[in-house]
């Protein structure tokens, strides 16, 4: 078992009530394969964390930008706790080494990691919250995820990558990047698809996922960081 007191001092994280830290990373698998375990999964902890962080950092947003529009206000926040966000905040903190997970789920890699260590992320803050309030809960993401904000804006990641790349295609090759599905693999309610985006007869990059949405996503983003525009 983790040191969990060691996690919290480590952060500054004064718990009165270290369950809840522990309730925080625990993933649901852990219960299912350790049945003599007593304490709870993290799940109702990360609701209660997700509603925390939205309206956290909804606040900062709109106290920070006073003449932007709900529109950008809103790919702003999206850019800001979107899973790859919460999951590399996670990462930062070391929270994988301290996450109770069955053997299966602790050999998961890639988005299914990151699905895992951002609802850990949010379940924390929402333990934070029960256990100090939220001022506690608001500190703790505006040292974690409101520093990102230039960032964000500097590198235009609130938009989608899709978008980003088209904008990009068209200025630089008066082109409009096309997308084609390479290839789609497993059974109906697990596919994983494949993805390429061509410039005219040229494939720039691919990408996977779960969806096509996601592989074009995921595809346009690696174009990004090819062509480097």
């Amino acid at each position: 078992m983790p040191d969990f007191s060691t996690f919290a001092k480590k952060h500054s994280l004064a718990f009165n009530d270290l369950n809840l830290l522990i309730e925080a990373l625990t993933h649901r698998s852990y219960l299912n394969e350790h049945r003599e375990y007593e304490g709870s999964h993290n799940e109702r902890l990360e609701f209660l964390g997700d509603a925390v962080l939205e309206l956290a950092t909804t606040d900062f947003l709109f106290k920070k930008f006073p003449t932007k529009p709900e529109g950008e206000l809103t790919a702003y926040r999206a850019a800001l706790v979107n899973t790859v966000s919460l999951a590399e905040s996670a990462q930062a903190l070391g929270i994988n080494n301290y996450l109770l997970l069955s053997k299966g789920e602790a050999k998961d890699t890639g988005r299914a990691r990151d699905v895992i260590l951002a609802d850990a992320f949010e379940a924390i803050i929402g333990a934070i919250y029960l256990d100090s309030g939220y001022a506690s809960a608001e500190a703790f993401i505006a040292g974690h995820i409101f520093s990102k904000i230039d960032d964000v804006i500097t590198r235009r990641s609130y938009q989608d990558a899709k978008s980003r790349f088209q904008e990009a295609a068209q200025e630089k090759r008066g082109v409009t990047p096309a997308y084609e599905t390479l290839s789609e693999v497993g059974p109906d309610h697990n596919k994983r698809f494949t993805v390429g985006v061509f410039i005219g007869t040229s494939e720039i990059a691919r990408g996977e996922g779960d969806s096509k949405q996601e592989a074009e996503q995921v595809a346009a983003q690696n174009a990004l960081g090819k062509t480097g525009w």
